[in-house]
């Protein structure tokens, strides 16, 4: 990871000659990491099975460069993960900083939840995570870089069960533990990998909760900052794990969810 020559705490969360590759880009909090990180001086390579053209424009205006690639990043397999950052270190010379965000949920008791349902949320929110992180690392390692984070967008979910939601409960529950066995493994060859793992949201995972009012209040009366999260509210937690202000910050998880876990 390039890291500019500072004289203050703050340069050291620049990420001026870095580039991020975040998945699940176009909306959400996808969208809100994207633009953090270029606000903090990353290029940004920014890929979603979704249409693209919005939040390249949105980056851009951030004075940084922007590449997109529209791609479905369900049923990845080791090839298709090492030729995403191929075409990421051609866009880009250092592609130093992954994000993995896309997702998908499926709601429904789980005496109800099929096997294809199953195996498509563990698929895209587990095992895609870490087909990019295994193609991201041997590139960094390949490369010589000095240093690279990976961030994987964990939930609150990866602490507790959730209701009806028993895939995407293992699968976050999953992803905290993808990201301690890969810091433990990379820590050495500078390799960060971290986690941040919202609350609850103002996005369309959330569309459910916040228009049924009996829940929403619910919902909202044990959070003790009272409201709703934004995307945005995660930019800075994002920044933080990207840059090399957290320098000594491996395998751990970042909750970014108003003081609902400490309830």
């Amino acid at each position: 990871m390039n890291t500019p020559a500072h004289t203050t705490v703050m340069d050291l969360f620049r990420l001026d000659g870095n580039a991020a590759l975040v998945t699940g880009a176009s909306r959400g909090l996808g969208r809100a990491l994207a633009i953090a990180l270029a606000e903090a001086g990353a290029d940004i390579l920014a890929v979603d099975i979704g249409e693209l053209d919005q939040v390249a424009k949105e980056v851009r205006a951030r004075g940084v460069h922007c590449a997109t690639r529209t791609a479905d990043l369900s049923n990845l397999t080791p090839d298709t993960a090492a030729e995403l950052i191929s075409w990421a270190k051609a866009e880009f010379p250092h592609p130093t900083i992954l994000i993995n965000n896309a997702g998908i949920i499926r709601r429904g008791p789980a005496t109800e939840t099929t096997p294809t349902d199953w195996s498509a949320v563990l698929d895209l929110n587990l095992t895609t995570p870490f087909l990019l992180s295994q193609a991201f690392a041997h590139s960094v390692l390949a490369a010589g870089e000095d240093a690279a984070s990976i961030i994987n967008i964990a939930s609150i979910n990866s602490f507790q069960g959730g209701m009806e939601v028993p895939s995407y409960a293992a699968s976050k529950h999953g992803i905290l533990g993808l990201t301690k066995a890969l810091a433990n493994e990379w820590a050495a060859q500078r390799i960060r990998v971290n986690a941040i793992a919202p609350g609850y949201m103002k996005t369309e995972f959330t569309v459910a909760h916040r228009h049924d009012p009996a829940r929403a209040e619910n919902m909202l009366r044990r959070i003790p900052a009272g409201t709703w999260g934004r995307p945005e509210d995660l930019a800075g937690a994002a920044v933080f794990l990207a840059s090399a202000a957290s320098a000594y910050v491996t395998g751990t998880a970042l909750s970014v969810d108003g003081g609902w876990l400490s309830r």
